[in-house]
């Protein structure tokens, strides 16, 4: 998302591209075709109706009786060739002239998975509103910078979703498309196409969004900690302990697992410390998907795209090949998790995308673990933890994207450290209280 990434973002960690698109893939590299955006009621009458992946929006209207407001929610769906189309004219938000039927168009025998991916619902905002929220988009209100937009904060009512005075309304996070041109438009639909469908409490949930006239934003929750990196980069941070660096690392893991998982297999394609958002108690939330595809099917071992994401998170066979697969997110997750250790940016440190070679010789030495060790953690960190955490790094690193871990086993061995420092915690406790007993008698 990146509602707390870093209002000064830093060249070596933008958003880079290699290469060039293979032949026949659209701009973005996600097969993602935008209708143009500068239509007139004349073009849409003529335009013939097309049938793009990108799953927007079937208009519900509905009457919320309690708070006396008309609030427009939309389902999301997503279309299919053999799908027929429902043809609704341009309308103030600006929504595709064509736009997909929903599953009640269609008997249960023709249903599929691709067909309804989510009972979400999401508000509809109108631009007034979010502009009103966020005191017209004012500088003091700007909190960072996404991969595609400007990220601002704003107030809202959450009975109305009207704009609200900061003391009575609900803290949000309010993503405005700054890229003119098809891909960062491609970037916004991406994002609102994996959000709407995406549930978990470790990934970053979207609100609602704005399509209206050439006024594209995305509205999620807003993180109050900030991003990962805010706090791994600040010198005098003293909140992100050893416990609650694993409690985030394994916060995060759950996220990029639930997207490895789902029925059909999300790759994220830009896992970094940037984008993982952290609320009032430190739970870590997987945020900005608009780089993220679709992982291979069936007996396909990889997807082949454009290189896209950020320097210093690529995995070495990526870079070379293109191939993009869920081991290329674990590869990412491991330079994140190395950044959790050693409180360095890897893009500052290693910009080729090889985080990794300039710290194995350090993660794999147990008497040279703690020249890579964050200083700020000082004495609140045990190296036998230590060299747990590094050995799960060296995993996730591995050049060989076959025998690096899937994000299910690093869930199990984040879950298994953090056991065993509940233990050791826990046995502490213990003899600390003993000893007192012992000195009273």
């Amino acid at each position: 998302m990146g509602n707390c990434l870093r209002k000064k973002s830093q060249e070596a960690n933008q958003r880079v591209e290699i290469a060039q698109p293979p032949a026949g893939f659209s701009v973005g590299g996600d097969g993602i075709r935008v209708p143009n955006q500068s239509r007139t009621s004349a073009a849409v009458k003529k335009k013939k109706t097309s049938s793009f992946s990108l799953d927007i929006l079937r208009e519900n209207r509905c009457q919320d009786y309690r708070c006396g407001y008309q609030n427009r929610e939309w389902k999301t769906t997503a279309s299919s060739s053999s799908q027929k189309e429902n043809h609704h004219k341009d309308g103030k938000h600006g929504f595709p002239e064509s736009l997909p039927a929903t599953a009640r168009d269609f008997p249960a025998a023709k249903r599929n998975k691709d067909e309804v991916f989510h009972a979400h619902k999401l508000n509809c905002f109108y631009h007034s509103v979010l502009e009103a929220a966020t005191r017209k988009f004012s500088e003091k209100n700007l909190i960072g910078q996404g991969g595609f937009g400007d990220v601002y904060i704003g107030y809202i009512n959450s009975c109305t979703m009207t704009a609200a005075k900061r003391k009575d309304g609900l803290a949000v996070a309010v993503k405005r498309l700054r890229r003119k041109g098809l891909q960062g438009h491609d970037e916004w639909q991406n994002e609102l196409r994996f959000l709407s469908r995406l549930n978990h409490p470790n990934v970053v949930k979207l609100i609602g969004y704005c399509s209206e006239d050439e006024h594209r934003m995305l509205v999620y929750e807003y993180m109050i900690k900030g991003s990962l990196e805010d706090h791994l980069l600040k010198e005098d941070d003293t909140e992100l302990n050893w416990g609650r660096r694993i409690k985030i690392a394994l916060g995060a893991a759950r996220g990029l697992q639930h997207l490895h998982t789902y029925w059909r297999p999300v790759i994220h394609r830009d896992v970094k410390a940037s984008n993982v958002l952290l609320d009032d108690d430190f739970n870590a939330k997987i945020s900005d998907f608009g780089l993220a595809k679709f992982g291979p099917l069936g007996d396909k071992s990889h997807v082949s795209t454009r290189v896209l994401g950020t320097r210093g998170y690529f995995a070495p066979e990526y870079i070379a090949t293109g191939r993009l697969t869920l081991k290329t997110d674990v590869y990412s997750f491991g330079v994140v998790l190395l950044e959790i250790l050693s409180g360095k940016n890897a893009a500052m440190k290693y910009p080729n995308g090889l985080a990794g070679r300039w710290a194995k010789p350090y993660l794999s030495n147990k008497h040279e673990l703690h020249h890579i060790v964050d200083e700020k953690l000082g004495r609140n960190i045990r190296m036998e933890e230590a060299q747990e955490f590094a050995e799960i790094i060296l995993k996730c690193l591995d050049l060989d994207p076959k025998t690096r871990p899937t994000m299910t086993e690093v869930v199990a061995y984040l879950e298994q450290l953090q056991l065993n420092m509940g233990s050791c915690y826990q046995n502490s406790l213990r003899l600390s209280t003993h000893r007192k007993r012992t000195t009273l008698f």
